[in-house]
Formats: C-alpha cells, structure tokens, sequence
C-alpha cells in the first residue's frame, strides 16, 4: 500500500538561529532532535502568531488535518528536547515560500539557509 506523495507545504517564517542547545553541555555530548521547516512554520503560526488551527492550516496550504498532525509533531519533539536536554536543530524539507509557486529544498549550509532547490 503506498501512501499519497508528500505535499509541499508553504512556509513564511525566516529562521534567524537553525540550532538551539542547552546551556553547559559540550555539542559532542548531546543528542538533537531535528524539526523539519514545516514544524517550525507550524510553531510559529499557532503557538507564537496564536492562529486558530483552522487558518493556519489555510496559511501552510495543508488540511486541518494535517496541519494538527504537524503541530503535535513539533511539539512532541520539543518537548523531548527540553525534557531531555536535547539540542533542536531545525532542517528544511521540499517546501514553498508564501510569496511565490517556486519549490525548494532548503537546507542549512555554513549557519545559513541556501535556495538549492528543485522546481
């Protein structure tokens, strides 16, 4: 059984820090927990902008649905890492901006974020 192909959500959000760590903890000690661009989008709009669930899902261009398995997901995670004094290190996915119908897939490279993308 193959499930339906991944669908490109959009993201607005700038990411201003890809990697957050505890404090005291050398890196080579630490597990991470990695949160995909959509999750970090997903963070944004619903616990940061306090979006309702509904129009931040219209936002990402995802279902409701989706939008809250996303959400749970990223709060999962979070969650993980504060409790377990993990690093979050934050990763893109194929992905959309708002402002354009251009896909990309963006990745960290050298502290910054870089278009290496795929149309």
């Amino acid at each position: 059984m193959v499930g339906r192909p991944f669908r490109k959500r959009k993201v607005m959000a700038e990411i201003v820090v890809d990697y957050f760590k505890p404090r005291g903890i050398p890196l080579r000690e630490l597990s991470e927990v990695i949160l995909e661009l959509d999750e970090f989008e997903a963070i944004k709009l619903a616990d940061y902008d306090e979006k309702y669930h509904a129009d931040a899902a219209e936002k990402m261009g995802v279902s409701r649905q989706t939008f809250g398995n996303i959400i749970k997901s990223a709060r999962k995670k979070i969650a993980d890492a504060l409790i377990n004094g993990k690093a979050i290190r934050i990763e893109g996915r194929e992905i959309s901006f708002d402002n354009s119908d251009e896909k990309f897939d963006y990745r960290p490279r050298h502290g910054k974020w870089f278009r290496g993308g795929r149309k």
